[in-house]
């Protein structure tokens, strides 16, 4: 194990605690009653769970048919015949992580599914497999994350909000696969 993947493992390891531990210092430095405002926001979380469940299978749904029909197989072929034309058609392995990057903004366990699907046929230690938790980790589910909190204070207009975090998924996909390549390549 090289220094700069020990020094990642550790960082990873001690970031959530330390996040962790700050959120109660600070909370407690504040005089928050902490229980009592976990307990508030796990029953306002339950509701809003209740509450996204269809959307949630409306989408999971629309996103298995476009899976079976095959449409991603054939965006991988015209993506990867772009690649060609660009000079960049020794990165076409980085084309199997298209279904993950269209799938992500629309929602999270679909996009994990996705992911487990990358895992299943190329390894959770391949260099797709570790491309594919980095854009998990880059991206953001944007049309759920709109619906939700949009939907709860029933905001009509949303104006820019859609693009620039289209734009900030987008970049987050294409960091990722540089990440991927720069790290793991």
């Amino acid at each position: 194990m090289d220094s700069l993947e020990l020094m990642m493992d550790t960082v990873s390891q001690w970031t959530i605690p330390w996040v962790m531990l700050m959120i109660v210092v600070w909370a407690a430095y504040k005089r928050v009653p902490m229980y009592e405002s976990f307990v508030t926001g796990a029953k306002e979380g339950f509701t809003v769970a209740v509450t996204i469940i269809p959307y949630l299978v409306a989408i999971l749904f629309v996103i298995k048919v476009f899976i079976a029909s095959g449409v991603f197989e054939d965006l991988k072929i015209i993506f990867g015949w772009m690649m060609d034309q660009v000079g960049l058609g020794a990165y076409r392995e980085s084309l199997d992580l298209l279904p993950l990057a269209l799938t992500r903004p629309l929602t999270g366990g679909g996009a994990r599914g996705v992911l487990l699907e990358i895992f299943d046929s190329h390894g959770p230690d391949s260099f797709l497999g570790k491309t594919a938790t980095l854009m998990m980790g880059s991206t953001e589910t944007t049309f759920y994350i709109l619906t939700v909190y949009y939907g709860s204070i029933q905001v009509k207009k949303i104006r820019h909000t859609l693009p620039a975090c289209l734009i900030a998924d987008i970049v987050g996909i294409f960091t990722a696969v540089f990440l991927g390549y720069f790290l793991f390549g």
